[in-house]
């Protein structure tokens, strides 16, 4: 069993990677663009706003949780420089393959939607782009090469953007 000094080290690379990169990404950079300045709501639907707050809401959840499970059960970070040293399959990476990927971008969308702005809406939409293909040309192969079989049939039973309605368990 593993004590607290063998978690230091993913816990605060998780720590220092959520700043650096969903920080940027998911708070620094829309800030420039929108200033956080609430604008008219999207196409003139007042609830829209609510649905954003909403998936601000969910998506700092699913993110909190996500680096929660990298670094005390997978004992590595999101950082590609610090892998996990096991494959993440609990949580909510029983329901979908990518959850952390999913925060971020609803991180986005959500303040898109919450300020009214367009080009946080379209900026949203080119992270998302970006993340699937690095996704399938990266990531996919390397976690294909590192953890074999185990997260071959793990993708066979979790799709990869779109939530399953139950949780998987890796006896299925």
């Amino acid at each position: 069993m593993s004590g607290i000094g063998d978690r230091i080290a993913p816990i605060t690379g998780s720590v220092i990677f959520l700043f650096v990169a969903p920080g940027v990404v998911a708070g620094l950079i829309p800030y420039w663009i929108s200033g956080w300045q609430v604008g008219p709501p999207l196409g003139g639907i007042e609830p829209v706003r609510w649905a954003g707050i909403l998936l601000l809401l969910l998506g700092g959840v699913l993110l909190a949780e996500t680096f929660t499970h990298f670094a005390l059960q997978g004992r590595g970070t999101p950082a590609p420089v610090y892998p996990t040293e096991t494959l993440v399959v609990t949580g909510s990476y029983r329901f979908v393959r990518n959850p952390m990927y999913v925060a971020v971008v609803s991180l986005i969308l959500g303040q898109a939607l919450l300020f009214g702005s367009l080009p946080v809406l379209a900026y949203g939409a080119v992270i998302w782009l970006t993340v699937h293909l690095f996704v399938i040309s990266y990531e996919e192969p390397t976690l294909s090469r590192s953890f074999g079989a185990q997260y071959e049939h793990y993708r066979a039973n979790v799709r990869r953007w779109i939530p399953r309605l139950t949780p998987w368990t890796p006896g299925e």
